[in-house]
């Protein structure tokens, strides 16, 4: 089976003059869960080369297993820091496509039109999507073949206002994942603040914060092997 991760490139929090990136858990976590589960693994970004990392998720309260091992593994090292183009990206070549979150999506995966693309050519060939924290910010434009919103009347998740609240930065993103998901006509739903919490509708799986990270990437190998692609 074949999985594309796509990153941000976007490394700046607005105006405030701080860093941000992707959430290190939320690609490490699912990196491994697919890789050991002996998935080819292509990453992508727009800008492609080494995506920014979000200092925050570095902090030593922020580390997981997964992200130690990471740390100590070459390989996976240098695939991040040579992560391929968006715009030259055939997803065709995949049978899955996973985004992880950070802050960083909120500025230029929600608003990329090769993100919005490929968001669509994938749902209208079924491959299963999966989307983890701030990541579900990429439905923001992407809409169904019949020209409906992408997630109308789809089951979703994604980090929610109580938890953008937390982190105080609720007047900073450019909007809010929970409130653009509910205005798209998404199903949302959440878990507590913090912990895991996944939600699949057919091909669309989707994750509500850090936590979720792991559940989210296993519930999309789950999907591949339901249409015969595990």
């Amino acid at each position: 089976m074949k999985i594309l991760m796509v990153l941000t490139s976007h490394g700046q929090m607005g105006d405030t003059g701080h860093k941000t990136g992707f959430w290190l858990e939320e690609f490490t976590a699912p990196y491994y869960v697919f890789r050991d589960a002996g998935a080819e693994i292509t990453l992508a970004s727009p800008n492609g080369g080494q995506p920014p990392v979000d200092p925050n998720s570095e902090a030593e309260e922020a580390l997981t297993e997964t992200t130690r091992r990471f740390s100590e593994d070459d390989r996976a090292r240098e695939a991040l820091a040579s992560t391929r183009k968006l715009s030259d990206i055939n997803i065709h070549d995949f049978d899955a496509v996973f985004y992880p979150g950070g802050h960083g999506p909120l500025w230029d995966l929600a608003e990329d039109k090769h993100s919005i693309q490929l968001l669509e050519e994938a749902n209208r060939a079924d491959m299963v999507i999966g989307a983890v924290c701030h990541a579900p910010a990429v439905f923001r434009h992407p809409e169904s073949p019949n020209g409906d919103h992408f997630v109308r009347g789809r089951s979703v998740t994604g980090f929610s206002n109580s938890e953008e609240e937390a982190v105080g930065l609720t007047n900073v993103v450019p909007f809010l994942v929970e409130d653009m998901l509910r205005e798209k006509g998404g199903n949302y739903s959440k878990g507590d603040d913090w912990a895991p919490y996944i939600v699949v509708d057919a091909n669309l799986i989707t994750g509500q914060n850090p936590a979720s990270s792991e559940g989210a990437a296993k519930a999309v190998l789950q999907a591949l092997a339901d249409q015969g692609k595990g």
